[in-house]
């Protein structure tokens, strides 16, 4: 892959740490409702898992992290939908099992026993009525996003699956991936696991521009601004770096088995043709997002076109020198795109 290859002088873990920045590369953005919820009776739990609701509009919103996400992962969706705009929107996020403030169980993990933990956090919300949920999963979240979809399929308003895969093919950079990510957990520098995923998720135009996230502003409503306020770093990279170290030298919530038990979830997931024709027909393709880019170095293109071939969604996009995670590449698209999604009703 070669984007893996390139050479070019990353700043080190240590220099990022000592930016300016660093101390407020996680935004402190003050959730409407939390809990943490026990889930998984007789499926090996109880689990608990941990849940926050920003917004307290009437839209409902469930984002899915994908592999080795922390919720905080998608905090430039969750201050644009549930603080800028949280009149119109509540949006659940969640850790998923094995991952940040939720309980991390030495068991088997699928992404059908995820999504159904994801079911019981919504119905402990009330959030139950018929097309009421707004689905988006990026990566593994995606995967989990259609086991759900698959499940409750009448209760789906709308579902974005996001740079994922219907199977993981055995021929593909992904799988290549893995292998690298399970070698990444043996003993080895931060510097070069943060590179690495770095280079295999984003571009590196992308990388190497000025760091493009719309930090929050005093007044953004409930987020905390820090002294001296919120602060930009010098690179995308930068940015991207500091959340990964701050999520890395978290060792209760980021563990080396929780990842493990994920990826293991991620690669066994499958959802056959027949099975996504039954989830179309079901949830309506006119509900559907699939976005893919040419630029993905953890799903190859042709897992997105499959998944568009199959499902025939409303919308079925591939964009041209997209990466893996468009939530930070193109943040403003993309969350246009999500509320074009909401607005189906």
């Amino acid at each position: 892959m070669s984007k893996s290859t390139t050479p070019i002088a990353f700043p080190s873990v240590e220099d990022v740490t000592k930016s300016p920045a660093f101390p407020t590369a996680v935004w402190k953005l003050e959730p409407h409702q939390r809990g943490l919820l026990p889930v998984a009776a007789g499926r090996g739990g109880p689990i608990n898992i941990s849940w926050e609701v920003h917004g307290d509009g009437p839209v409902k919103l469930v984002l899915i992290c994908g592999l080795g996400f922390f919720k905080t992962a998608y905090q430039r969706q969750t201050m644009h939908f549930g603080h800028i705009h949280g009149s119109k929107y509540s949006v659940l996020i969640l850790d998923n099992r094995g991952m940040g403030g939720s309980d991390k169980p030495m068991m088997r993990y699928s992404t059908s026993e995820m999504a159904r933990d994801i079911i019981e956090v919504v119905d402990h919300l009330g959030w139950t009525s018929p097309r009421q949920l707004n689905i988006s999963g990026i990566s593994m979240g995606g995967m989990i996003a259609q086991e759900l979809a698959y499940l409750v399929p009448d209760r789906i308003s709308s579902l974005s699956l996001i740079c994922t895969a219907a199977c993981i093919e055995n021929t593909t950079t992904f799988t290549e991936n893995m292998v690298n990510r399970i070698t990444m957990l043996l003993p080895k520098s931060l510097d070069r696991s943060v590179q690495y995923a770095a280079r295999a998720i984003f571009p590196l135009d992308y990388l190497t521009s000025p760091d493009n996230a719309t930090i929050p502003s005093p007044s953004v409503p409930r987020c905390k601004i820090p002294p001296g306020g919120y602060l930009k770093f010098n690179s995308n990279y930068e940015r991207f770096a500091a959340q990964e170290i701050t999520k890395q030298h978290d060792k209760g919530g980021f563990t080396k088995s929780g990842f493990l038990l994920q990826l293991i979830a991620a690669g066994w997931h499958h959802k056959s043709p027949e099975q996504l024709k039954e989830l179309g027909d079901k949830v309506g393709r006119e509900r559907i997002l699939v976005l893919h880019g040419t630029s993905d170095g953890m799903i190859s293109t042709p897992h997105g076109r499959k998944l568009i071939d199959y499902l025939k969604p409303g919308q079925g996009l591939i964009v041209d020198g997209l990466g893996h995670a468009p939530i930070n590449e193109r943040t403003q698209w993309f969350n246009q795109l999500i509320e074009d999604q909401c607005s189906l009703g």
